[in-house]
Parts: structure tokens; sequence; C-alpha cells
């Protein structure tokens, strides 16, 4: 594998405004401590051997490098990449020999071709503002017998207050028109990586395998649960800034239900279900 020095990110902010001085470390680590089990369980699918050369597109904090070099064993050799410096700071303290973290941007990868056995990109292709072209640009750092597998979550929508499907969909609608206005978006831009299977083709890569995982969550949660669900849910994603988006009687409502102090706590609540999807497509080189 040979990385072509002086290759820095560049070409603007991503399409959610993704720039190497952002950072949302703590979302990040609190989502994969929360959905540790299944997002193991995907890895498995990139089917990853003892010897193999695998790229992180997009590797966050790092917890998949780790998971990944597990896999590819003492002669393999794992590179994350990030376009954030405070996250491949954080996925560097924990390298090991046959490891490797770097500052890189996705859309213009600083690897030789046919450099990789294998390719994990996860919640990463959603933040680009060309899937297709990013895609085509990944594959070519792949070998011939190459296999890429791309991670998304939220296909279908989450469900939180499984007492309450009404509400769910007005936070839902809520968070979509925030992000729209945030960084100036189209509800079509949002949507525009549902149809993985349609990027990976239209990039020139055939569709070996589709598979969707369920994350189900229910009493007793579990500490990495409840951390998750109040800081990076409650607090990260909803919070005052939905406020302008529901109306007061749900914002009331939704405040009741996500304050660890008031009596409608809903994680105290002995019927909370929650339920959201994850899925992976695996592509291989034609």
């Amino acid at each position: 594998m040979t990385v072509t020095p002086g290759v820095m990110p560049g070409g603007g902010p991503g399409l959610l405004g993704d720039t190497r001085a952002r950072t949302y470390a703590d979302k990040l680590r609190l989502f994969n401590a929360f959905a540790a089990p299944e997002l193991v369980h995907a890895l498995t699918l990139l089917d990853v051997h003892p010897g193999d050369a695998v790229l992180d597109a997009g590797c966050g904090t790092g917890e998949a490098c780790a998971t990944l070099r597990d896999s590819t064993g003492p002669s393999g050799l794992v590179v994350g990449i990030d376009l954030s410096d405070a996250h491949a700071h954080i996925a560097a303290r924990t390298t090991r020999t046959g490891q490797a973290i770097l500052v890189a941007d996705a859309t213009t990868l600083p690897f030789a071709p046919r450099s990789f056995d294998r390719l994990w990109c996860s919640n990463t292709i959603n933040h680009v503002r060309q899937p297709v072209r990013t895609l085509t640009h990944m594959a070519r750092v792949l070998k011939p017998e190459g296999v890429i597998a791309l991670g998304q979550s939220a296909f279908l929508p989450d469900m939180m207050f499984s007492w309450d499907a009404r509400l769910e969909q007005e936070v839902t609608s809520a968070c979509r028109q925030y992000y729209r206005d945030k960084y100036g978006l189209d509800e079509r831009d949002l949507a525009a990586t549902r149809n993985l299977i349609g990027i990976l083709t239209r990039a020139g890569l055939a569709v070996d395998s589709v598979q969707t995982l369920v994350i189900e969550r229910t009493q007793p949660l579990s500490p990495a649960d409840e951390a998750y669900f109040l800081e990076c849910v409650f607090h990260g994603y909803w919070g005052e800034r939905l406020r302008p988006y529901l109306t007061d009687t749900d914002w009331q409502t939704l405040a009741a239900s996500c304050d660890p102090a008031g009596p409608d706590y809903c994680l105290r609540r002995p019927d909370f279900h929650h339920l959201q999807t994850y899925t992976v497509v695996i592509g291989k080189l034609l």
C-alpha cells in the first residue's frame, strides 16, 4: 500500500458542513458504544481475512479500526482516514502495530490504485456532495478481487416513543427541517443516499449482498444505552434547537419525556422500546 505525499483535504465543506476543524467526536463515541454488538456483526459482513489490507474511509474515533485489526491479524494492515483533525487524533491514540490513522478526504484518497483488499465506509457517504463520484474514486484503491462495504443508519424511521407514533413523526420532520435550514439543503439532498444500491451500481460496482440490522433496546437499559439516548439523541440531536419546529404542546411533551429530573422521563418507563436500522451493502468490482 502506497500513500501519496502532499494530498490534503480540499474542495470546501461537505454536504453536512464537515471540515478539518469540525468535530462531533462525543456523538461518534456514544453511538459506537451503544451499537457495538450490531456494528461488530456488520463488520463481519466485509469478510476480512488474515493478511488483508483494509481501509476505513471515514473512521471517526477509530472503534471499527480496532475490530478490523483483530480480523487482519499480525500480517495485515488497517488504515483509517477521517477529514476531522480531532477525530483522527482520538483514533490514533489506540493504534497498534499494523494500523495507521491519517487525516484525509474520502473524496480524494491519498493512496495508489489497488492498495486495499477491503474497504469499510460507515455513515460517511451521506456527508459527501457527489456520492457516485466519491465511490468511483474509492473503488480505484481496491485490488481486483476487492470488496467494499457501505454502512448507513436510519433508512427506516426510528421508534423512540412506541406509545406516541405521531410525536415521533413530528420530531423526525423537525430534525430534517433543522438540517435543511442549517445547511441550505433540499429534502432530496438528505434522501439522496437512501439508494445505496443505485449509487454502487452507477459507480461501476456489482452489488453482492444487502443486509439491514435492527438495533433494538428495551428495559433494562445498559449505561451505554442511557448515555447514547440522553447525551447524543436528547441533547445532541434534539434539544432546544427543535423548539422552533414544533408546536408548543409537542415541544413541552418532548422536553418532559427527555428530562431525567422529571416524572415523565421516557428512559424510566417500563414499556420503553427503541428500534433503529443499520444497513450494510456489499459491493465488488466488476
